[in-house]
């Protein structure tokens, strides 16, 4: 393996504004402030999206004509464009702790998909005096069980890690996306703020991109949606001994998490379910508990019959975080907001360990963003260094409380 570099992360001096702070007080002065453009092309994106900086919320839109935005579901309100582009913003403050629904209009007629905006919540923003945590460079791997297949991936260690020293680990899917202070769930910062809180244990992170394979092919669905033993025997037998060479890890369960957005999110729990011993906490976000890898021709199973497994087959000793948004996808795989309630209450029925948190969103990663604070402390709540196993339980106070139940909340029942 190559040598590794490592990217540290500097805490930013008390005065210094952030990339996204400096955009939005650029957005203040209004569309025609000087720099505006390349700040919104360099900081979000030629294309526009949305940034967010405690209770300003920042929407950019590029639209060929007049542009809208429906926020909360209200009616549209116009945007403002940016002289000499296609670019249209609206900045405006909201309340923080949720997330908020949007959605672009131009000429009355939708751009993009709905989005959800996310309020974040304190721990989701760098603290003066916090120590950081530091990220190896990118790295790549050449699978034998997935013939040919690479990957990348990346390596973080939180304050407190020593390489010498045996270290808790949490494992995280299409990881190309956690990269950076500011990506949208902030892995680094929560992290960072929940380790100097003494939430959480200093911890290393490994963030996994899907891989392609010998042949050019995406391998993300293949390797995340079948419900089998392959990728966590990717993730035990070649990705974690290069890992091992950059720090010690824990060997047990007990100290290992794994995560995930949709596919990513099934990904997680199926290693889990299928290697307890090696990761007994899993948090799954928008998890696609769906068919998308059914193949009943070649006697396959789908991630829709994980509902069905957790009720029959032999209770695990894993601890689950779930959640998801009303408003998640419906598709030829199946209702990804009807399965994971279908998941949470077969959880609930084996008394598992478990947490649901179910919303408004759509499917994006808002909801998790928005909890990670929360869903982290709690998955590593009563954390103690000197176990290597423990047994998980169902807490009392979700114990008494009803199965989900579900309502028609956008029609006439009759």
């Amino acid at each position: 393996m190559k040598e590794v570099a490592f990217l540290v992360l500097a805490a930013l001096p008390v005065w210094a504004q952030t990339p996204i702070e400096s955009l939005i007080e650029t957005a203040r002065r209004g569309p025609t402030a000087a720099g505006l453009k390349d700040q919104i092309t360099k900081t979000i994106g030629a294309r526009g999206g949305q940034r967010v900086w405690g209770q300003d919320y920042l929407f950019v839109i590029d639209a060929p004509s007049a542009a809208t935005i429906s926020i909360d579901n209200q009616p549209p309100v116009p945007m403002l464009q940016i002289p000499g582009s296609t670019l249209w913003m609206l900045l405006t403050k909201m309340r923080t702790g949720v997330t908020h629904p949007y959605q672009y209009y131009s000429d009355g007629k939708p751009v993009g998909n709905r989005g959800d905006a996310v309020g974040y919540n304190p721990d989701s923003y760098p603290k003066a005096g916090v120590p950081k945590g530091k990220v190896s460079e990118q790295q790549t791997i050449t699978s034998k069980i997935y013939d040919g297949m690479k990957s990348n991936f990346w390596v973080y260690a939180s304050p407190g890690v020593d390489p010498s020293v045996p270290a808790a680990l949490m494992v995280w899917q299409d990881g190309q996306g956690l990269i950076g202070e500011f990506s949208g769930l902030r892995l680094a910062t929560v992290t960072e703020n929940l380790v100097a809180q003494k939430l959480i244990p200093s911890m290393v992170h490994v963030m996994i991109q899907p891989g392609t394979s010998a042949d050019g092919r995406a391998m993300r669905s293949i390797e995340y949606d079948t419900v089998d033993d392959k990728y966590p025997r990717f993730l035990m037998e070649e990705v974690l001994p290069l890992v091992e060479k950059m720090y010690k890890l824990r060997p047990d369960g007990y100290s290992r998490a794994i995560a995930g957005e949709s596919s990513g999110g099934i990904c997680a729990f199926n290693a889990a379910w299928v290697m307890p011993d090696n990761f007994a906490r899993v948090d799954s976000a928008l998890g696609s508990f769906r068919s998308i890898q059914w193949r009943p021709q070649e006697k396959l199973e789908g991630g829709n019959v994980y509902p069905f497994k957790v009720r029959k087959e032999p209770k695990r000793n894993i601890r689950i975080w779930m959640s998801d948004g009303s408003d998640d996808l419906e598709n030829n795989h199946g209702s990804w907001p009807m399965q994971n309630i279908q998941m949470a209450n077969s959880l609930k029925f084996r008394d598992y360990d478990f947490h649901f948190r179910f919303g408004p969103a759509a499917h994006g990663g808002a909801q998790a963003a928005l909890d990670l604070p929360e869903s982290l402390a709690w998955l590593w709540r009563g954390y103690d260094a000197a176990k290597t196993t423990d047994t998980f339980t169902i807490d009392p106070i979700e114990k008494v409380k009803p199965f989900f139940r579900v309502t028609i909340a956008n029609r006439d029942v009759w």
